[in-house]
């Protein structure tokens, strides 16, 4: 097996992100730069396919890299990504040693305050488990996205109409294409803290999004893990505008994200 990793940048110089990155694989980096032009490049022995772009939108980006990629195996990244050494031979170990994978799961290390999963061992990923996992995370067989027509949403994530969640949707679009999706206790690397492209703080905006996510991912059940959201936040997020007010904007998100849905 092959394997490439698929980075989208935002306003990079190339070679000094693959170096930072500790690239040493294939790679195609979509850089959104404000033009629009490829340019193929040697990294270390490596392959490297860079394509500006004069565009916006991380689900943009990681389209646009799916789309010129051309190995087995696909690694999601983001330019905020340090990998280990020998992290190539730690993802094809780990589709060799789980041949049913459609997609693997791997851990990278962040900050505390962005942690938002841990993988222990090896475990089938379910449609009420997927949404903690970030696109950076995501190695996956590649003809199995293309044949299945499993792409990231336009609408969610940095550069977009609505806030985060494209890496979610991500997700349950492959589960509900019945791709097999699990997890492993590898680490590849460690994610190098920068200013987020989407949040701002918990804001009106951070409720209304999520609501409009809320509505995509659980469509009739979306009120009820709304108010699971906000009653597990309630001490940390709800603080800066209110549960009352949290709540009524995430149901206005709500009804957003099904008239959206419904519209086609």
């Amino acid at each position: 097996m092959t394997l490439q990793v698929l980075i989208s940048a935002l306003q990079v110089e190339p070679e000094k992100l693959l170096e930072k990155m500790n690239i040493q694989t294939p790679a195609v980096l979509v850089n959104q730069c404000g033009k629009d032009e490829r340019e193929n490049l040697q990294f270390k022995g490596n392959d490297i396919l860079v394509v500006s772009s004069s565009e916006r939108g991380v689900g943009k980006s990681r389209n646009d890299c799916l789309k010129e990629a051309s190995a087995d195996i696909v690694l999601f990244s983001d330019d905020d990504i340090i990998y280990e050494d020998g992290y190539e031979k730690l993802v094809l170990a780990a589709f060799e040693e789980n041949p049913e994978a459609d997609m693997i799961l791997f851990n990278m290390v962040v900050s505390e305050d962005r942690k938002t999963y841990w993988n222990e061992g090896v475990k089938k990923v379910t449609k009420t488990g997927c949404g903690r996992f970030p696109a950076y995370s995501i190695a996956a067989k590649r003809e199995k996205l293309i044949k299945n027509h499993i792409e990231f949403s336009l609408l969610f994530g940095g550069g977009a109409i609505y806030s985060n969640g494209e890496d979610s949707l991500f997700l349950l679009d492959a589960l509900r294409a019945k791709l097999r999706i699990y997890t492993s206790e590898k680490v590849l690397g460690k994610e190098v803290a920068e200013s987020s492209t989407w949040f701002n703080g918990f804001t009106e905006k951070f409720f209304y999004d999520r609501g409009v996510l809320f509505a995509f991912l659980y469509k009739g059940f979306a009120p009820v893990w709304a108010f699971r959201f906000v009653h597990l936040k309630r001490n940390i997020d709800t603080k800066e505008i209110g549960r009352k007010k949290a709540w009524k904007l995430i149901l206005d998100g709500i009804r957003e994200g099904n008239r959206i849905r419904k519209s086609g």
